[in-house]
């Protein structure tokens, strides 16, 4: 998996992330192994956090600074194999369990929403990507010796449809078998549209250069880091002490509220 100028490579060592800045001499900077990870199968990312699945279910790695991955948060699931990010929900392909749905709203408190196996017809499943067509989203499944299944996760039909990312309500629309007791044990990503970086702040591509270029890495680190490197945040609590820096007498109140 690519995150900006770095791969981030599951092997027998664990997660390995090697700097690819220059191509041509690229350079490890960090393995992620036991007893973080036990054999990974799979990694994917978004903004600041990596999801690696591998035996013991969904690992969650901070990659603020995306040289040295940290463990941050570990959602215990069986069978979990391809996994894909959309938005506040993590799609992983769950085996015998069929598809599983995680809640990474807060991706440091992540949990499973939901599984959906389709009355117990989806139970092979080692690989999900998912892709919108019109204005509802489904998820490609490849589901072993049960061939490739497309679920429906969200439609215009369905009350709560709208917003920024609805809650999915799953179901079975298709099955293609493989042909000759073939196995579906793997999707290839569609094609990113209406995209001009990736989630680094990498150039991908520009459809018209009239206005401002993309943002680089630097830029878009600035957003959300500290110079010291420690990420922006807030807090309910105007005397939260590791946040606000003031006297709490300078933020009483001079007079009680009506």
């Amino acid at each position: 998996h690519f995150h900006g100028t770095y791969a981030y490579i599951c092997c027998d060592a664990g997660l390995v992330t090697v700097n690819l800045s220059d191509p041509l001499k690229p350079q490890v900077t960090s393995v992620v192994g036991e007893p973080v990870l036990h054999h990974a199968h799979a990694v994917t990312s978004q903004f600041r956090y990596a999801f690696v699945t591998d035996e013991h279910g969904v690992t969650i790695l901070d990659i603020s600074d995306p040289a040295h991955p940290h463990h941050v948060h570990h959602v215990e699931m069986e069978d979990a194999h391809g996994i894909y990010l959309a938005r506040t929900y993590a799609y992983v392909a769950s085996g015998k369990h069929g598809l599983a749905i995680l809640n990474i709203t807060r991706p440091e408190a992540a949990f499973v929403d939901q599984y959906y196996d389709a009355g117990g017809t989806i139970c092979d499943a080692h690989d999900v990507q998912l892709g919108i067509t019109n204005v509802s989203l489904f998820a490609y499944v490849a589901d072993g010796k049960n061939g490739l299944r497309v679920i429906q996760l969200t439609s215009p039909e369905v009350v709560g449809n709208d917003g920024f990312s609805p809650r999915p309500a799953p179901r079975l629309v298709a099955t293609y078998p493989i042909p000759k007791n073939g196995h579906a044990l793997a999707i290839s990503r569609g094609m990113d549209r209406d995209r001009a970086v990736d989630e680094s702040g990498n150039q991908i591509a520009v459809f018209g250069r009239v206005g401002a270029r993309p943002l680089n890495p630097q830029e878009v680190g600035r957003m959300f880091r500290r110079p010291d490197g420690s990420t922006y945040t807030t807090s309910d609590d105007i005397f939260d002490p590791k946040i606000y820096n003031v006297a709490p007498q300078v933020l009483q109140r001079s007079s009680p509220n009506p």
